[in-house]
């Protein structure tokens, strides 16, 4: 691809966007890096086991990263565009191309092989990340790049390591991907902005089970993906009509009652929030699910 090509204006219309609005991130990472090294920056599971990366390594890992990207021809006038899952490799891949200078877009994980070759014709990237073999199939075109390679050989033990949760650490908590639009923005911002550690499940499909093992302290969801929580505790509740029902919808009724904490309760820890205090949402949100509105109104 010629450089008078990337120079040409580009019009990104969803299922891609570019990552903007982050001008402090690298500062953010570094602030953190210098004043809370050792503690836990990024949580992720992997093959059933939990990993954490400290402030300090994942700036390291930012620089070896932007090295390793120079080295595969990255510069600032060139696009990676990023598809998954949110976890480690894909967050820190993005923060690495913007120390580099170039642009950052996302394109959403769920789109099928005709859509893809579209949308990729479309923003022409230079370099590409996206995990899974079926996915890097679909992408051969637009220089997949393997993290491992640009990360270059390393101790794990250095930056990896098993995990363990002390009781009072601040965790945010997301299980989203490139299909939620905005949202790489959100997680980024919110995360690096605060100083908290965010962790990220395995997959999807086992993203209430490895909830309940962190048990956040914050969700960075999307509406959607809000909604799928609460479809989850209204799966877990005794059918509309019921007697049993009719007490839980009394209870939660009733302020005062103590059935009603001790439901609530019940809920809270089925879905890992017993430690919940924040739950992220645009400005404009619309109606709320009663539970998620019951949980905002205890964190208030």
């Amino acid at each position: 691809m010629s450089v008078h090509a990337l120079k040409r204006p580009l019009v990104l219309e969803w299922p891609a966007e570019r990552l903007d609005n982050l001008p402090n991130a690298l500062e953010q990472l570094h602030h953190w890096a210098q004043i809370t090294p050792l503690r836990t920056a990024l949580r992720h599971k992997r093959q059933g086991q939990w990993y954490a990366w400290r402030w300090i390594d994942t700036l390291r890992d930012v620089e070896r990263l932007a090295d390793g990207l120079r080295q595969q021809g990255f510069s600032e006038q060139s696009r990676l565009a990023l598809s998954g899952a949110y976890e480690p490799n894909l967050l820190l891949l993005a923060l690495a191309a913007q120390s580099v200078g170039g642009q950052v877009l996302t394109l959403a994980d769920d789109l099928d092989a005709e859509a893809l070759q579209q949308q990729l014709w479309r923003i022409r990237p230079t370099h590409s990340y996206v995990q899974g073999r079926q996915q890097v199939r679909h992408w051969q075109a637009a220089n997949v790049l393997d993290f491992n390679q640009l990360l270059g050989p390393a101790d794990p033990a250095q930056h990896v390591q098993r995990w363990w949760q002390p009781r009072d650490e601040t965790l945010l908590w997301s299980e989203e991907g490139t299909h939620w639009q905005g949202g790489l923005a959100v997680v980024l911002a919110q995360w690096l902005s605060s100083g908290h550690g965010l962790a990220f499940p395995e997959s999807q499909a086992s993203s209430r089970r490895d909830r309940t093992e962190v048990a956040p302290t914050g969700l960075l969801l999307s509406s959607p993906r809000l909604q799928h929580v609460a479809d989850d505790i209204e799966s877990r509740l005794a059918p509309h009509g019921t007697w049993r029902r009719r007490l839980c919808d009394w209870a939660i009724a009733h302020p005062q009652s103590g059935l009603r904490r001790l439901l609530k309760n019940r809920v809270r820890k089925l879905l890992g929030f017993q430690r919940l205090a924040y739950i992220w949402q645009p400005l404009k949100s619309t109606d709320e699910p009663t539970w998620l509105a019951e949980f905002k109104r205890d964190i208030a």
